[in-house]
């Protein structure tokens, strides 16, 4: 089930990652301090994500619900409008849990329990951005806009997020890394 991690995607992986992490330091501690205000201390949320070959790991985020009240804050929308909420998943690269481009890692009951062909899936590592991402970029309104936003997910969007990602399984390269980051770049400056 492997996908073999190529040299070239590991460079850009820890390069781009470890250079905007230095880069980027100022950012990262007025972010924190700014979600650890709004929404309590500390400002970073984590939760188990499945990853490549199905391991289970942590995954960083911005905190953008307030701790007390679970309601989510205007900072935090913003922070989620802009998916700055999603800056501390570099060091996510930097652990090897992640990749700038791959699936989305997703809760335990989705990509884990893929059967047959799909489960090719998990031979990636989870990204930061990947072709479905972008599609559904808007993901949590278009789900709050259905009758039953669960059956929709699980019968419409993953269905399709899966067929996605298992294009991208068979079609990795540098090119297609390279063309999903410029999108992703395009679609947030847009």
């Amino acid at each position: 089930m492997e996908k073999k991690y190529p040299w070239w995607k590991a460079l850009m992986d820890y390069g781009l990652a470890l250079v905007i992490v230095v880069l980027f330091i100022p950012v990262f501690i007025i972010l924190m301090i700014l979600t650890s205000i709004d929404t309590g201390f500390p400002g970073i949320f984590t939760q188990k994500r499945v990853g490549c070959e199905g391991k289970l790991f942590v995954i960083y985020k911005f905190r953008t619900y307030h701790s007390r009240t679970s309601q989510k804050s205007n900072f935090g929308k913003w922070m989620r409008k802009t998916k700055l909420d999603e800056l501390p998943q570099l060091f996510n690269i930097l652990k090897g849990e992640m990749s700038f481009v791959g699936p989305r890692p997703d809760i335990v009951g989705y990509y884990d329990i893929l059967e047959g062909d799909d489960r090719l899936v998990l031979g990636l590592k989870p990204g930061l951005t990947s072709e479905a991402g972008i599609k559904y970029r808007n993901e949590e309104k278009l789900l709050k806009n259905q009758s039953e936003p669960l059956k929709f997910n699980d019968e419409v969007l993953f269905p399709d997020k899966v067929k996605m990602n298992l294009e991208y399984y068979d079609k990795l390269s540098l090119k297609t890394d390279i063309l999903i980051l410029l999108k992703t770049f395009s679609i947030l400056e847009g």
